[in-house]
């Protein structure tokens, strides 16, 4: 029954992404052909509208492709307990003894996070001294590092693997909603006070207006809210419950400046910032699943 019942919730999990897809593969039939195959009649503008849809639409899709498809990074071994650490920590029964275990096993890790409690971050179902900024991820089954949120639009956890991705992702959805908006609203206007001909054309283009600028005003508050995290470099789950450190909670205990802190997302060659490719080396003791940093991402 277990089985069964994970299985479905795989399976359904796939349904916004599929919603996502059919949206924008409908918009790429109504664009195209409705619009700029039977409706514009200008040879030059046609040309011009399709060129500037095809690069929206291919830079839309490669982010979203990476964003989704991007595993989440994960602690390495050395994170997790050994065998004799795990056998001493489960044997004994006094919490403040099994604290001290941890903090004894932490002192030769790069941990500077607590708990709000004071403690090291332990996660029981990963068995893993959790990395700073890491969190464990319900629907994922794992712990992933620098975790922002899970989205169901892209099925996948949000974190220090793919938040570039996501960002680009974002960006270049609001850049497409923008571009169909801007060139469809001529088209628009002449097919509500008719002075184009009825036919299957006009509730495409009156339909793709409609759903451009939907998405566009969501996209806006979305990549605005994501920007202002970025600058303070703050996760969605920061954002919500401050980091607690060995001094206690601090928001900005990661803001390193607003130049370090794109660095931290984009990279350091800021030629590749807009190019959903890798451009930052993994931290030291964290892994990507199930491929490696680079097999994966280039």
């Amino acid at each position: 029954f277990v089985p069964c019942t994970l299985c479905c919730a795989r399976v359904f999990s796939w349904i916004p992404v599929l919603i996502i897809t059919s949206v924008v593969l409908w918009s790429y039939y109504a664009y195209v052909f409705e619009l700029c195959v039977f409706t514009i009649s200008n040879t030059l503008e046609k040309v011009a509208y399709l060129l500037v849809f095809h690069v929206c639409f291919v830079m839309f899709s490669w982010t979203y492709w990476k964003a989704i498809f991007t595993p989440p990074a994960t602690p390495c071994k050395k994170f997790q307990l050994s065998y004799s650490d795990k056998d001493r920590y489960e044997r004994e029964e006094r919490p403040d003894a099994q604290k001290q275990i941890l903090v004894d096993i932490a002192k030769s890790l790069p941990i500077f996070t607590r708990a709000t409690s004071g403690a090291i971050r332990f996660c029981d179902r990963c068995q893993v001294l959790k990395p700073d900024r890491s969190h464990h991820c319900s629907v994922c089954e794992t712990c992933v590092l620098k975790m922002d949120h899970h989205c169901p639009w892209v099925n996948n956890c949000v974190g220090f693997s793919n938040y570039k991705f996501f960002l680009l992702f974002l960006s270049y959805s609001m850049v497409y909603c923008v571009f169909i908006s801007a060139s469809v609203f001529r088209f628009f206007i002449n097919f509500w006070v008719g002075d184009l001909p009825n036919g299957p054309a006009k509730f495409h283009v009156l339909f793709l207006m409609f759903v451009a600028l939907m998405f566009l005003v969501s996209l806006m508050f979305l990549l605005g809210y994501h920007c202002w995290l970025v600058v303070q470099n703050r996760s969605t789950l920061e954002a919500f419950s401050a980091p607690v450190f060995t001094t206690g909670p601090d928001r900005n205990g990661f803001n390193v400046g607003i130049r370090r802190n794109l660095q931290q997302v984009f990279g350091d060659n800021k030629r590749l910032w807009f190019l959903p490719i890798c451009t930052r080396d993994p931290p030291v003791g964290f892994i990507l699943q199930p491929c490696s940093w680079r097999d994966t991402l280039l």
